[in-house]
């Protein structure tokens, strides 16, 4: 986990100073609302890192994850004058972190004390390896990775939108409403799937504690059926396939395939590749099954 936490750190590092040392033109709007926003990310950052050392909660960041982009579109759709395709993107965000935002909720993942609600369990499972023993390990863990990393990703995966500002004297068209019309569709399937893996657990929990027999099909343990019978993780694949779409927005504004704010799709697919590898590591040392189910299914494309 030190190594692929290292990696993902480096990776940004690189692509950041190679991108931004390219010759980026903004306007001075665009700057202003960028720099606004970096600093905003700075200060949200720290005070994940601050209240996660005080709290002994390090799921600060997972409370914000769906939140903080809401913040960040609307923001530049704001400085853009409420341009027509910004203010679609935003729309669209903000369809996708309501819905991610009650996933969390009905999860326990907030409190009326904001910075409590359950911990994400893989946090404690991580502090309990050999390599993280130790106050300042984990410390410089959870601020270096667990809050500046993925706050500044948070950034980065919406910045097509920045990008798609600039191209704003390309006028919306039918490009647009199909990209948006992909996006929702992967907010849809990320929605079945989520409701999918409630309603089993919910259900694997309520036989476990009132001493029923869990039977064959609730005692594999994990969500193995619908969407997660094509793969392992539906909802983690929608989940980058959102962004993904989301960074499609710039490419019709620019006319450019590739430009400089792939960066969060980059980064966002490492992210999920690390994690879902830990994720996978602690599922199939919990419950027997899980290892035939990886080797009969594919991870985030069916077939594949």
């Amino acid at each position: 986990m030190i190594r692929t936490t290292l990696f993902l750190i480096a990776t940004l590092s690189i692509l950041a100073t190679a991108i931004f040392s390219s010759d980026i033109h903004f306007t001075h709007a665009q700057e202003s609302a960028l720099i606004q926003v970096a600093w905003v990310t700075f200060g949200v950052a720290i005070a994940c890192f601050l209240l996660g050392e005080i709290t002994g909660n390090n799921s600060q960041v997972d409370k914000l994850w769906s939140i903080l982009p809401i913040a960040y579109v609307w923001h530049f759709a704001y400085y853009s004058g409420m341009e027509p395709r910004l203010v679609l993107m935003a729309i669209l965000a903000t369809i996708w972190g309501i819905r991610l935002t009650y996933n969390f909720s009905r999860r326990g993942g907030y409190s009326l004390i904001p910075w409590k609600g359950e911990e994400d369990y893989r946090w404690e499972v991580l502090r309990a390896k050999p390599e993280f023993q130790g106050k300042w390990r984990w410390r410089l863990f959870n601020l270096f990775f667990i809050c500046l990393y993925q706050n500044a990703l948070i950034l980065l995966f919406t910045l097509p939108i920045l990008e798609a500002w600039r191209g704003q004297e390309t006028p919306m068209g039918l490009a647009d409403y199909l990209v948006a019309a992909l996006m929702l569709g992967f907010i849809a399937i990320e929605t079945i799937a989520d409701q999918q893996q409630y309603l089993y657990q919910t259900e694997k929990y309520r036989l476990k504690t009132s001493g029923q027999p869990l039977g064959e099909f609730y005692g594999k343990g994990f969500t193995h059926t619908g969407l997660w019978k094509w793969v392992r993780h539906p909802n983690y694949a929608s989940e980058q396939a959102i962004w993904v779409t989301f960074y499609l927005f710039s490419v019709v504004a620019t006319g450019h395939w590739i430009n400089w704010s792939v960066i969060g799709c980059i980064l966002l697919l490492f992210l999920f590749r690390g994690s879902s590898n830990f994720s996978e590591e602690i599922s199939a040392n919990k419950y027997p099954a899980y290892k035939d189910y990886q080797k009969s299914t594919s991870r985030f494309i069916p077939w594949l």
